[in-house]
């Protein structure tokens, strides 16, 4: 098992960032299944590694993990700062593959997130849907469109370097509008798993996209139960998470 540092230029941010990189024991020169794993509002691309097991998850389910730093840009191409959508989704993939030896196959790939991550996780794979097997958010931001407006009820200006004033509902920034564009998509559908303690700030909003995810033809699986929005719940989770990935390869 490795775990490695990449630090590396972006092009796209115009700024030295760094990756985080879990890599399996290889047995031969097949290329690995690959996890992308992002982080929340309030963490950076060590904090998985630091406050889970998640290194020891995956050498038990023999997935590399991929880890990037993303700082509060909400996973989106910021009104007023870097375009981090551009770097997660372009630039990203080709510097790790570029670097490490990690599958090209669909069928093999997956990004899960939690609370800002599993926004990041949910928007990126419901955006490609050619590109993503599955997708998992946990305690994830899944109402996007609602919560931008709660917080701003309080005062907060959190999202406007990011959003601006723009409309947020019924565009591609929206989890609910990406679900149906989805549903209605020719080609293969990502499945989802979802969960959310009951105790969570962001309960309410995971009960309205189970509503909406539950009315389309996507595989879907939900975990919902006693927790809050701490690490002992995710670092559960995500065990589950992977039992879940390993079930579908």
């Amino acid at each position: 098992m490795a775990h490695i540092t990449c630090h590396v230029f972006s092009e796209v941010l115009n700024i030295q960032t760094s990756i985080q990189v879990i890599l399996p024991q290889p047995d031969d020169n097949t290329p690995f299944p690959v996890l992308y794993l992002l982080h929340g509002y309030s963490d950076d691309e060590t904090t998985w590694t630091r406050r889970t097991s998640i290194e020891r998850y995956a050498e038990e389910h023999g997935i590399a993990v991929v880890m990037p730093r993303m700082d509060h840009s909400y996973y989106t191409d910021m009104m007023y700062g870097k375009k981090y959508w551009t770097f997660l989704t372009e630039e990203l993939p080709s510097i790790v593959h570029a670097y490490f030896p990690l599958t090209t196959k669909r069928e093999e790939t997956f990004v899960a997130g939690l609370s800002m991550g599993g926004y990041g996780a949910l928007k990126w794979a419901l955006s490609e849907p050619e590109s993503f097997k599955a997708v998992a958010t946990l305690s994830g931001v899944t109402d996007l469109a609602s919560y931008v407006k709660e917080v701003r009820e309080t005062g907060s200006d959190k999202f406007d370097l990011i959003f601006g004033n723009r409309t947020i509902a019924r565009t591609a920034d929206d989890p609910l509008w990406l679900l149906k564009q989805v549903d209605s998509f020719d080609g293969s559908k990502p499945a989802i798993y979802q969960s959310c303690g009951t105790e969570d700030f962001l309960f309410h909003h995971n009960l309205t996209f189970k509503e909406q995810v539950e009315k389309t033809s996507i595989e879907y699986t939900s975990e919902f139960g006693p927790g809050d929005h701490e690490w002992g719940y995710w670092d559960e989770q995500i065990q589950h998470v992977l039992t879940w990935l390993s079930s579908m390869r």
